[in-house]
């Protein structure tokens, strides 16, 4: 079997904005970014009125390099230093064609010791702040008529982890984002996806033993985030990467059943609970429309409605 023969990923050309870039994950992803030809914008919260000197560090590192970038140190969670940060891009360099949405806090804590504000400040950062971004680059993508965008979710959300109920809500909602953006973007080339990433950084420092935090290199991560910006990207993927491995995430659903001729109770659905759930014929829809199709269908058959 011949091996299919991919063409280089190159972003030469591109303008590329990467929030929480001053180390991490963020600073492998913009350095990857600017290998590839993109100029970068590096952003990380800085003091009042100023940048990080971590943004200047890796914007430095990128010119060393020959490569082209600013640093930034807008607070994603305010939309007027976000819109300011894009203004200031496009000021720079005329366009706006990538977006990676990498800022983010920890506040773990078990739920019941949580407080509001500890739930809040990890919402505000992940979800607003990446929507924020998103809000502010939107109608740039759609004039240009290319765009794309990464969310970054986490297993934390796709699948649970103890203590992180604020985290895993706040990456959860980075998948709806993307399946919403998804379809309002297609017309435009807009492609957007997600990043479910583990990597040994400062945020995780302490959460995993030290020769698995050693394994898990950041730069190992970023070879997805240049593919998923790259002119042949995906879209609507949620793509998962940590230590060199890569994996797709998906969702799917039952066939199930109707029970409007049988026993439409909550014992009904207690009964056929093995129909509902058996997972033969299950499959990933692609809208919220398709489930309500599904629905309708079926409920149709099982009352003799001609919906048409």
């Amino acid at each position: 079997m011949m091996l299919e023969i991919i063409k280089s990923i190159r972003l030469d050309g591109r303008v590329a904005i990467v929030t929480g870039a001053g180390q991490g994950l963020g600073r492998t992803h913009a350095l990857a970014l600017a290998e590839r030809g993109a100029k970068v914008v590096v952003n990380d919260l800085g003091g009042p009125g100023g940048v990080s000197a971590n943004a200047e560090a890796v914007v430095a590192e990128i010119l060393n390099a020959g490569g082209e970038a600013i640093a930034n140190g807008a607070n994603v969670v305010n939309l007027d230093q976000v819109e300011a940060m894009v203004s200031q891009t496009m000021e720079t360099w005329g366009q706006v064609d990538i977006l990676i949405n990498n800022a983010g806090i920890l506040r773990d804590k078990s739920f019941l010791k949580m407080s509001m504000e500890e739930f809040r400040q990890v919402i505000d950062v992940h979800l607003m702040g990446s929507a924020n971004c998103a809000k502010s680059v939107w109608s740039i993508m759609r004039e240009q008529g290319y765009g794309r965008i990464v969310f970054i979710s986490s297993s934390t959300g796709l699948y649970g982890n103890f203590g992180q109920t604020n985290y895993g809500a706040a990456k959860m909602a980075m998948v709806g984002m993307m399946n919403t953006l998804h379809l309002e973007g297609a017309k435009y080339d807009i492609r957007v996806n997600c990043l479910a990433p583990v990597a040994g950084t400062a945020m995780t420092k302490g959460l995993m033993p030290d020769a698995m935090f050693r394994l898990l290199a950041p730069d190992s991560v970023s070879p997805a985030i240049v593919f998923l910006t790259g002119e042949n990207a995906p879209s609507r993927t949620v793509l998962a990467a940590g230590g060199g491995s890569f994996s797709v995430f998906k969702g799917f659903e039952t066939e199930g059943i109707n029970l409007s001729r049988g026993n439409l109770t909550a014992e009904g659905v207690a009964q056929a609970w093995k129909r509902i759930s058996n997972q033969n014929g299950m499959r990933e829809l692609q809208n919220g429309a398709q489930q309500t199709e599904k629905f309708a269908l079926q409920g149709s058959k099982a009352l003799g409605i001609d919906l048409t």
